[in-house]
Formats: structure tokens, sequence, C-alpha cells
């Protein structure tokens, strides 16, 4: 019998605003640009979008000084809006996505596989980082 050692990792903000801009904001192009890194040194130049189920996404994250970049991407299985995603990433990792409206506020909470190359708390930092980013942009914009 074979058993998974797949780790399933979450992060989580609450966002001020209605769920949907946090919608808009999380899924269009030009608004992902503007959010997508996991520090100030790094920067997402391109992002494509095509939020339906069986469409793909594909986000380039570079790093500012371009000694590094790699793209981001993969495949939706499911799609419910200002509600729900869910997708599979390149290497086959899946992640889910939560969007919960609250007046005023949206929680979005992400659920995602880790990968084994990073230690699990590097990867939870990074995601969570790039959730605050999110948060901060959208509260600003």
């Amino acid at each position: 019998m074979e058993t998974s050692n797949k780790t399933t990792l979450t992060v989580s903000a609450t966002i001020n605003a209605p769920v949907a801009k946090v919608w808009e904001y999380w899924n269009k192009p030009e608004h992902i640009t503007q959010w997508c890194q996991a520090s100030p040194d790094w920067h997402a130049p391109y992002a494509d979008n095509d939020l339906q189920v069986g469409g793909t996404f594909k986000t380039t994250m570079a790093a500012k000084d371009g000694s590094f970049s790699f793209d981001f991407g993969g495949v939706y299985s499911e799609v419910e809006g200002h509600k729900y995603i869910a997708y599979a990433m390149g290497d086959g990792r899946e992640v889910k996505i939560k969007f919960e409206a609250d007046g005023d506020t949206t929680a979005v909470t992400e659920s995602f596989d880790a990968e084994t190359q990073n230690p699990i708390e590097m990867q939870q930092a990074g995601w969570q980082a790039i959730l605050d980013n999110f948060k901060k942009y959208t509260e600003e914009n």
C-alpha cells in the first residue's frame, strides 16, 4: 500500500475590500503584475490568465536585477465566480483558493501542495508574502 507524502500548506489574509474588487484584482493580468512577488527585489513583468475550467494562466516572476526569472503557471480545474478557484500547477501540484465575502471585507485562503525542493517554512513564508502584497495593493488602489 502506497501512502502519500503530500504536505498541504495554507496561507490566508482578510482584504479590506468587497469580493468583486478582490476577485478582479486577483485575476486580471494588469493587476497580477502589480502584486505578484514575494519580496521588493522581485517583480512580475508578465501575466496572462484565461479564467475558466481548462483555461491556463502564466505569470513571469523575475529578480529586478535580471539575474533570475521563472514562469509560474497552471490549468484551472474549478472556477466559481467570486467564491472559488482550483488549479493544477505545471508540476501537478494542486492549489485551492477560497474567497469569502463579508460585507466590505473578503477573506482569501489559499491551500497548496508543498514541493520538495525548498523547506516548508520557506514555501509558507513566500506564499504568505505574495498574499500580503496582494492585500496591500488591493487596499491601496
